[in-house]
This record gives C-alpha cells, sequence and structure tokens, in this order.
C-alpha cells in the first residue's frame, strides 16, 4: 500500500498539468459541498435562535396560576412560585406579563406598550441589545426604575447616549422616574411603535390600577428553563408544587413553550434540501473525474503495456491507477475544505448567511470538513475503479503494439 501510493505521487507529478485539469472539477465539488453543509448549519443556528427568542431556549416550561376562586393573586403567587423554584433547584425562571406605561415626550404624553420581565427573560429569550446592557439583579434594588425601549422610542427621545443615564418621565396615578440602561434593535421596517422592558418587581409597585373592572388586576405568567431531558418529569412535579402552594381548589396549568417541544425535527426539511444538493455536487464532480480518467487511461495504454511486460502484476497495475485517482482527489478535498472555510468565515457571506444575527456562531462543522473529504476520496475510488479495470482487462502485445 505504501508504495502504491509513493508511485501514486510521482505519477502526480509527472502529469500535474493533465491532474490539475482533472482535479478542478472534483476541488470545486468539494468546496461547494462543504460550503453548503456549512451554511446549512449557520442558518439552522440562526432558525433556533429566532424560535427560542420567542418560545425560550429547550425546554421552557410556562405555567399560569390562579387561586382557588379564580382570581389572580400576583402576591401569593409569586411567594409560591419562589418557593418551587428553590424547593427543585431551577436555575433560571422569570415573570412575563403585558402591560402600560404613559410616557411623557417632547410632544405629549403617549401609552407605551410595556413587557413586564425579571432579568433571567433576557438570558432565557436571547435578547439582543443595540446598546447597553440587559437587566442585573441590582437592577431590582434601583429607587429609579431600570427600563430598556426599543429603537423606535429610544430615537424619539432624541438618542441620548446611555453613558449619560437618560430618564423617562412615566405618568399616572403613581407617577415615578425611570433610567434607560438598554436600546433593543428594530425588529423590521414594521416596527413603528415604542416599547419598553421593565421588571416586574418594579412595575407592580408602580401597575396602574385598571380602566375595566372586568380584567382584574395584572397577573403575570411564569417561565422555568429546566433540563430537556428531564422537561416532562420537572413540570408535573413542579404542577403539584404549585398547587400545593396556592392551597387546595388552585389552578395550575404548566406546558412548554419552545420549539423543541413539538413533534419531529423542524428543521428536517433544511436537511433535506441540503442532502440533495450536496448529492447532485457529488454525482456531476464524480461524472467529470470518470471521464477525465478513463479518457487518460486510454492515453496510457502503452505504458501499461511496458509495465507488464517488466513484471507488473495486475493488481499492481489495478491499485496503481487506482490510488492515482484517490490520492488527486484526496488533495483536491483537502483543497476545496479550505477553501470552503475561507469563504464561510469572509465577512460577506457571513452576512449573507446572516451570520451577525447569530449569537452563538457555530464553527466550521467539523461533519462538513469530513463529508467534504470523505465525498472526494469516494468520488475518488469510484470513478478510479473502471479505469482501472480497463487498465487490467488491456493484454500485453496490444498495448505495446499501441
Amino acid at each position: 500500500m505504501v508504495s502504491t501510493v509513493v508511485e501514486a505521487l510521482e505519477e502526480l507529478r509527472i502529469h500535474r498539468g493533465r491532474v490539475l485539469l482533472s482535479l478542478i472539477g472534483v476541488a470545486v465539488a468539494v468546496c461547494a459541498l462543504a460550503t453548503v453543509v456549512a451554511a446549512g448549519a449557520i442558518a439552522e443556528q440562526a432558525g433556533r435562535e429566532m424560535q427560542e427568542r420567542y418560545g425560550g431556549r429547550p425546554a421552557t416550561v410556562q405555567f399560569n396560576l390562579a387561586t382557588a376562586n379564580g382570581q389572580a393573586d400576583a402576591s401569593a403567587s409569586q411567594t409560591a412560585w419562589a418557593s418551587a423554584m428553590a424547593r427543585h433547584e431551577v436555575e433560571y425562571s422569570t415573570r412575563v406579563g403585558y402591560g402600560s406605561l404613559t410616557v411623557q415626550f417632547a410632544d405629549g404624553a403617549r401609552p407605551v406598550s410595556a413587557q413586564v420581565v425579571d432579568a433571567d427573560y433576557g438570558l432565557m429569550h436571547r435578547v439582543r441589545l443595540a446598546e447597553g446592557a440587559w437587566f442585573t439583579d441590582r437592577d431590582a434594588a434601583r429607587l429609579a426604575p431600570a427600563v430598556i425601549v426599543n429603537e423606535v422610542m429610544w430615537e424619539q427621545l432624541g438618542s441620548p447616549a446611555l453613558a449619560t443615564h437618560p430618564t423617562i418621565e412615566v405618568i399616572g396615578a403613581d407617577p415615578f422616574t425611570a433610567v434607560v440602561t438598554g436600546v433593543t434593535p428594530r425588529q423590521s421596517e414594521w416596527e413603528t411603535d415604542p416599547s419598553a422592558f421593565i421588571l416586574a418587581d418594579a412595575y407592580l409597585a408602580h401597575a396602574p390600577e385598571p380602566t375595566d373592572p372586568m380584567m382584574g388586576a395584572f397577573m403575570p405568567a411564569y417561565e422555568a428553563w429546566v433540563p430537556d431531558g428531564s422537561a416532562e418529569e420537572l413540570t408535573e412535579a413542579l404542577t403539584r408544587t404549585l398547587r400545593s402552594e396556592l392551597g387546595e381548589g388552585a389552578q395550575v396549568d404548566g406546558w412548554r413553550s419552545d420549539y423543541a417541544a413539538f413533534d419531529g425535527d423542524p428543521y428536517l426539511a433544511i436537511k433535506l434540501v441540503i442532502a440533495g444538493v450536496a448529492v447532485v455536487i457529488l454525482l456531476l464532480g464524480a461524472l467529470g473525474l470518470l471521464t477525465i480518467s478513463l479518457v487518460t487511461v486510454r492515453g496510457r495504454i502503452r505504458e501499461i503495456g511496458i509495465r507488464r511486460s517488466f513484471g507488473a502484476s495486475a493488481g499492481r497495475v489495478f491499485f496503481s491507477v487506482l490510488m492515482e485517482t484517490v490520492v488527486g482527489t484526496f488533495v483536491a478535498g483537502v483543497v476545496g475544505v479550505g477553501i470552503s472555510i475561507a469563504l464561510v468565515r469572509s465577512p460577506l457571506l457571513g452576512l449573507a448567511l446572516g451570520g451577525q444575527l447569530v449569537e452563538d456562531l457555530p464553527g466550521f462543522p467539523v461533519e462538513a470538513a469530513l463529508i467534504g473529504i470523505g465525498s472526494a476520496v469516494a468520488v475518488g475510488a469510484l470513478s478510479g475503479l473502471i479505469p482501472a479495470l480497463a487498465a487490467v482487462r488491456v493484454r500485453v502485445i496490444d498495448a505495446i503494439r499501441f
């Protein structure tokens, strides 16, 4: 095997012009294959993160709590929730609700929709910030509550530098001053209304009275981020604990809100498309290499006949021709994977793939490199098999006369 590989390398060196032309197609095919696989991994990660921003990371379990009489009691619910989280050692949890703040702008007071959360919400939902920082546990102790506004509201405030600790005036029955500590980027061109995040404790301390008596007091939902493998068992255990903490007859509903809760692979379609493109690329590369290999062997019939006349066995000739193709395609595969890595890591292609929006940008997938190089070797073996068989079937006397 070693001598065959050495001989194949020597043949590649001697016929480097022909080899270069025959292997360009393989290198391009491997580069395209590895790039498609790597791009698919980035696109899949981008899709996962987008879904996690809405439904939470796997496994996010959401609960609705109500007392025995069906009325919301934020204080009792929060006490029960904190006790359940501590008992089951859940590290990340948050309250989630929606409210409204009447904010004084330069052109008058306007209502601003507010998302009421705890500090863990940012990590659980991958909240992106254009400026500033997400809430920390210390923000709960601020005398002036911290708020994180969207880019629309920030521009309406005059785009003040966050280092100057800009404030907003919230008016109503219990007016207060809030400090802007962060800015979330605009999600789309259709986002034209101001909105803000505010910590649940700060909002509940200044929560406005409901204008509609039928609406009742503000009552958030509760979310816990638990291990994916034990989500079902923990959901049942948390439900039982919360019912026990709230008292007999309490209503507790829990369900998973993350994308992984749905049956089947949500990215199966992307993977099938990538697999289909990869197969087409490989077939085209193999077909081109096979054609060139057959033509090359036909031009080397006299050389093969001379080698056979000097005692080269049929097996030696077979492996010599086969390994020449395999070694060449291996080198082409390495070159193609290297070019693919450079392309995927280039800022321009990363921008086109949406990589700038991916928080946990995956490295170049090892499987993409292995698939690329492995496919190149497989293509080389399959493409060299027919020419090698053709070389073995050449009769010595006919080859010398050729």
